[in-house]
């Protein structure tokens, strides 16, 4: 058998630990979604999905209705909310026949909704998606009367919430998410006035979690804090996540090379006296951003080296100097920890000016997965 020299490993038992974090900030009554759109966040759809459930997630979330059925093809019983809505006849008829529950914001698809589910003779749930600021997909929050109204006469359909989304939850300043909470509750009051419970209103992601209690309703979302990454690189958080994912290859080749040699594509580096490199397994082509080149580390032996010259399709070249034990086969940790020494997903964010959650999709979906 011919071994591979990039792995990515998904700590399962880390993720049980992050959800039970994740509860402890909760109100006993408060129902959790577990976000596992984009193969969860590039951590693998099913194997992710089936330790929530195991460990008594309350309902799943993805965007798109393919993920939805493949759950269900799959075995998964729990209530899953397709977040980025339904379009066609087609999709309605799906969503019934599976008992999926669509985010609706669009009175045609819940006509289309409202017909398959009397022909099938059952009800299918939606939960309204409300803009109270995100500027997204939804109905203005000032007008959200109008909207329930016109699809309160359809039979077929239980209106079960309203949804939002908060989009600066994991900024510094509050005000603009404190008028996001209020202009939620404004809606959910209009709604209620017209004789509707909507007993699992739903806002908080991760940020909204750990940082504004007001927003957690009857239903929370938390995502990148199930995967132990944090909403934003510099977010503090109250409680103790544990990264899931680690990803890591092997040094392929040990050189010694003199002063002033360039190195990679575009000569972007030159050495400054000799230099020992290590020439590693892994590059772009398995989600590493190119825009760690001469800004990234990565961990060897138990030391961060840096990352020298332009990150290639499927290399990546690190300066190793003062370092004499490295050789070939010795692992090369990207993401992840190795002799207490770590490189999170926020820092490698920080290095190519992006956010965890891209650091996680990119190498997840790049790259084959191991779980442990």
């Amino acid at each position: 058998m011919i071994s591979k020299p990039n792995k990515v490993h998904i700590n399962l038992t880390a993720l049980a630990q992050n959800l039970d974090q994740i509860r402890s900030l909760l109100a006993t009554n408060t129902q959790i979604m577990g976000v596992v759109k984009a193969d969860a966040y590039g951590h693998g759809l099913l194997p992710i999905s089936r330790t929530l459930e195991q460990n008594r997630i309350d309902c799943l979330g993805v965007a798109y209705l393919k993920e939805a059925l493949f759950l269900r093809k799959n075995g998964s019983k729990l209530p899953i909310m397709v977040l980025c809505g339904i379009n066609t006849m087609e999709e309605s008829q799906k969503v019934v026949e599976n008992n999926l529950t669509p985010v609706i914001y669009d009175p045609v698809v819940a006509e289309r909704l409202s017909r398959e589910s009397i022909s099938q003779g059952k009800k299918t749930r939606v939960h309204i998606k409300v803009d109270t600021g995100m500027g997204r997909l939804g109905i203005h929050y000032q007008d959200i009367g109008n909207f329930v109204k016109k699809i309160l006469p359809l039979k077929g359909l239980e209106i079960e919430a309203l949804i939002t989304h908060l989009s600066s939850a994991d900024e510094q300043e509050q005000t603009f998410t404190t008028t996001q909470i209020q202009n939620f509750k404004m809606a959910i009051r209009e709604v209620q006035a017209m004789g509707l419970e909507l007993p699992l209103n739903s806002m908080a992601n991760s940020a909204g979690i750990m940082k504004y209690k007001d927003s957690h309703f009857n239903l929370v979302r938390p995502g990148i804090a199930l995967y132990g990454g944090l909403p934003a690189n510099d977010f503090a958080s109250p409680v103790r996540l544990k990264p899931v994912m680690t990803f890591y290859g092997q040094v392929l080749q040990v050189r010694d090379v003199q002063d002033n040699t360039p190195l990679s594509y575009a000569r972007t580096h030159y050495t400054k006296g000799p230099r020992r490199i290590a020439i590693l397994s892994a590059g772009y082509s398995n989600g590493l951003s190119r825009l760690l080149s001469n800004r990234g580390k990565v961990i060897i032996r138990g030391i961060k080296f840096p990352i020298v010259g332009r990150i290639c399709m499927n290399l990546t070249i690190c300066d190793i100097t003062g370092s004499n034990a490295i050789k070939p086969g010795d692992k090369a940790v990207f993401l992840g920890s190795q002799d207490n020494t770590a490189i999170t997903a926020e820092k490698i964010a920080h290095w190519a000016d992006t956010i965890s959650y891209e650091v996680f999709c990119s190498i997840g979906q790049n790259n084959n997965k191991e779980y442990v």
